[in-house]
């Protein structure tokens, strides 16, 4: 066979290949899509996942089945999202934890954040909402830093654990504010909720879901919001950079991730139909009931929000003098 014709032939082979691949994104979903979970059934990322996917399966005409992988701190869904072919089938609920705190206090992790995945849309954000027993005589922020500076180390706050978005909550306070308040770290929100409850701490820096009802039943005193913004769940209750530490934002959030390498079109695909279900006034009113803030966007601005985020949870960080294990 004559050199050109050979040449002719294998740009003939591409160019089959290219037109298959793009017919197959035009058709795309054909069938189910794995929505992976990192956690759990019952949490609240196992409810958002499937609030989503359920609106998902309605606009793609295909099934998003969820599938909880929990453990490692999201580390176990993750990879296994990682490693899955770049095909639009599977895509991964990923999470702060997921894409910004593991990689900052994780040695080794099995995924990198960036490396290995492509952004689809932000989901939804959460508050953390400070709470302390009602046996501390403080009614504001600049209450409870006053004491905190008047009594340096007596003071401690609940968490579910170190390196927990509640453990770094207080600690970007302790830096922002110039306080030494002290860390107890437990094995999950219940046995630190129990504890403040119970009085043996003062402060914990929690989901709203989880301390709402006792704030609203007197015994435990809201505070603030972590968030830049009001939260529309409790708008009366100021913000944490409003009430005394200027700067100061944090909060809890999730977003749909895919493996690195999926076809662009079937990014815009999925992103486009994500953002019109969390505009729905039906989720985003079941949404907003449980806390969270719907918070849509493209790709593009999704993926510079996590360089963003994984900046701030090095600086907490480092500032917490937490070294990766």
């Amino acid at each position: 066979m004559k050199l050109s014709a050979y040449i002719a032939l294998i740009a003939l082979a591409f160019g089959a290949c290219a037109t298959l691949a793009v017919a197959a994104q035009s058709t795309y979903p054909n069938k189910p899509v794995r929505m992976i979970v990192p956690y759990p059934a019952g949490g609240g990322n196992d409810i958002i996942g499937r609030a989503v996917a359920e609106k998902l399966t309605e606009k793609l005409g295909q099934q998003i089945v969820v599938d909880n992988r929990g453990g490692a701190a999201t580390a176990i869904g993750a990879e296994i999202a990682a490693r899955t072919a770049p095909d639009g089938y599977t895509i991964l609920l990923a999470t702060v934890t997921t894409l910004a705190v593991n990689p900052n206090l994780k040695a080794k992790l099995p995924y990198d954040p960036v490396r290995d995945f492509d952004p689809i849309s932000m989901l939804a954000s959460q508050p953390y909402l400070l709470v302390v027993h009602p046996s501390l005589k403080v009614q504001s922020v600049k209450d409870l830093i006053a004491l905190a500076k008047a009594k340096p180390g007596a003071l401690n706050f609940a968490s579910p654990g170190i390196g927990s978005n509640g453990h770094l909550a207080g600690e970007l306070m302790n830096s922002l504010a110039n306080i030494n308040m002290v860390h107890v770290g437990y094995k999950g929100t219940g046995p630190a909720l129990n504890d403040l409850l119970g009085g043996h701490v003062s402060l914990m820096f929690a989901t709203m879901p989880s301390v709402e009802a006792h704030v609203k039943a007197g015994r435990l005193r809201g505070l603030a919001v972590s968030t830049a913004k009001r939260s529309p769940a409790m708008p009366e209750m100021p913000t944490i950079a409003e009430a005394g530490v200027p700067g100061y934002t944090m909060r809890s959030w999730n977003g749909l991730m895919v493996p690195r390498g999926t076809p662009p079109a079937v990014i815009n695909r999925l992103s486009k139909e994500v953002n019109v279900v969390l505009t729905s006034p039906e989720l985003e009113k079941r949404l907003t009931g449980l806390g969270f803030d719907p918070d849509p966007g493209t790709p593009q601005e999704f993926a510079a929000f996590i360089q963003r985020e994984l900046a701030l949870y090095g600086k907490i960080i480092k500032a917490a003098g937490l070294t990766p294990q």
